[in-house]
């Protein structure tokens, strides 16, 4: 039987989850994760993804009962299956064999990972919340730095953990949807502080049993990965493209090892975190930056509406602008706008010009923000325009300071896009109008088609207009008015496309061939998957209420 002592709370050992994972919870460990329902909640998530970045070979460190080894097994790729405890791993064997499948099991402490296993792989998985077994912080990174070296120098490390943060900050809600598919088990907290969740989970014929676990928030895991040494973290939420307006139960984190080289013409000082500053050392790149001038013109970097496939992207993209105007009514010069994301300022300059609108113009790009300084110098606006680094997640201004929010193809960039929207809430006057539009997922298009997508501006998920309607409504944000035009977004990278073969040359010499290259192949998978009805893009009017 289990063994926590006379106070379970004050069992807080690494080691112990040997104690707690003893034979008797191990033979019901199928009876709470429910094999069937759980396929059916987690759906292809991992074979997709694995898939999409050409994964073959694989090391599951959290073998447990064998769920997700033989499922990969199933699926084609050569797997590798370590445990630290050899009653699950005695538990999975003996279910492989049921399938007609012979694991590879390992025996393996993470901490002494590479002392056991002398191989190396496209990728390592820890899922099932298991991390969470380990409670001091050193031991945390040497786990870590041990798969970071399991794997080859492009591979990926996928490790999952329940929401914490929610846990911590809320209580418990989860109705554990996702890896625990039975009904008829309840598990559920017993006690939790910063140091420890310990939970309860009792089965149908009233036997209990409880594990210590230490809860790990979501930014925490995030940086400890970063300073091992992984390149790019992107983090998912309950196994969706997505994230919902609601906190989700589990996060799950890809991390990336392949190394890349920092762009040294760009260095910075300013620190953010996650995708931000992922989105930020993007459009600091020099090469970016050139290649969006030379392109776009200098004035707009968004998506254009085209009036004819052969039309200049320049004026598309102004188009855009004169369009979403119109959507805004009595615009003038008491009127107070701020653009979130709003890259060269193109449209802010519009505003500021046609209307004598004030506006602020907010964005992470240190590169774009001179340029966009430059230009509003150049067009004396600057009494009209003010030019602020930073991230529209956390914006540095009071409540109730606009009349406007506008934003055009950046929220897309935001893992919170939750937290964008609660902020532009909390920015507008009432009555004040919030307009943007954004690339979007549409339908249900396959992981495997859209990771391509996604690779190619560092994207973490996207957003839906489904997505965009809950969180506004949970924010206090009113429908005013929303237009679909996928159209309008394959007119625009194929146009965008089109420029670049006719003038290659000239894009190389001003940016560079890598660049150029990968870009295109980028482009492409966004042509394919909008004609494919895979993604969209709207204008989207909402009303502070």
């Amino acid at each position: 039987m289990q063994t926590f002592g006379k106070k379970p709370t004050a069992v807080r050992q690494t080691d112990h989850y040997q104690m707690e994972y003893v034979q008797q919870f191990v033979e019901k460990w199928d009876e709470l994760i429910d094999w069937d329902k759980r396929e059916k909640s987690i759906g292809d998530f991992f074979i997709e993804l694995l898939k999409a970045r050409g994964a073959k070979r694989i090391l599951d460190v959290a073998t447990g009962t064998g769920f997700d080894s033989l499922r990969l097994i199933e699926a084609g790729f050569d797997v590798v299956s370590a445990d630290g405890n050899p009653e699950m791993l005695a538990k999975a064997f003996e279910n492989g064999r049921r399938r007609g499948i012979i694991l590879r099991p390992v025996q393996a402490d993470w901490r002494w990972l590479n002392r056991d296993i002398h191989e190396k792989f496209d990728a390592v998985i820890c899922v099932g919340n298991s991390f969470t077994h380990i409670f001091a912080e050193h031991d945390r990174r040497k786990a870590l730095a041990e798969f970071y070296a399991m794997l080859k120098h492009n591979g990926i490390l996928i490790l999952d953990h329940r929401n914490y943060d929610d846990m911590l900050d809320e209580g418990f809600t989860s109705k554990h949807t996702y890896y625990y598919g039975s009904e008829n088990v309840k598990a559920e907290p017993e006690y939790i502080d910063p140091g420890l969740a310990r939970f309860r989970y009792e089965f149908p014929d009233k036997s209990v049993f409880h594990l210590n676990m230490f809860p790990l928030r979501k930014e925490y895991v995030r940086r400890l990965m970063t300073e091992v040494g992984f390149q790019r973290i992107i983090t998912y939420a309950d196994f969706q493209e997505t994230y919902k307006a609601n906190d989700p139960d589990f996060f799950i984190h890809i991390a990336e090892k392949e190394y890349m080289q920092p762009d040294k013409s760009t260095t910075h000082t300013e620190e953010y975190s996650g995708v931000v500053d992922v989105t930020r050392d993007y459009y600091n790149n020099s090469a970016a930056d050139r290649f969006y001038e030379t392109i776009w013109g200098g004035e707009d970097i968004h998506i254009g509406m085209y009036k004819s496939k052969d039309e200049p992207i320049f004026d598309a993209s102004r188009r855009t602008v004169e369009y979403m105007v119109k959507k805004i009514p009595e615009l003038n010069a008491s009127t107070r706008v701020i653009d979130l994301g709003a890259g060269y300022g193109g449209s802010a300059r519009y505003l500021a010009d046609k209307y004598g609108c004030h506006v602020c113009c907010l964005n992470l790009s240190e590169v774009q923000n001179n340029r966009n300084r430059k230009l509003n110098k150049e067009q004396g606006l600057e009494h009209l325009i003010e030019v602020v680094d930073g991230s529209f997640e956390e914006v540095p201004h009071s409540d109730n300071s606009f009349d406007v929010v506008w934003s055009q193809d950046s929220i897309l960039h935001s893992s919170n896009r939750g937290k964008v929207l609660n902020e532009v809430a909390r920015l507008l006057v009432q009555d004040g109008l919030f307009i943007f539009t954004d690339p979007m997922q549409r339908g249900k298009g396959k992981r495997i088609d859209l990771q391509p997508v996604y690779d190619r501006l560092y994207l973490e998920s996207m957003g839906s207009i489904e997505l965009y309607r809950e969180i506004a409504e949970k924010v206090g944000l009113e429908e005013v008015k929303i237009e679909e035009h996928p159209e309008q977004l394959v007119n625009h990278y194929s146009r965008v496309l089109d420029e670049i073969n006719r003038r290659y040359d000239e894009l190389v010499e001003v940016s560079n061939k890598d660049y150029i290259e990968r870009t295109k192949k980028g482009l492409r998978h966004w042509i394919e998957n909008g004609k494919k009805g895979n993604l969209n893009w709207a204008i989207m009017v909402f009303r502070k209420v």
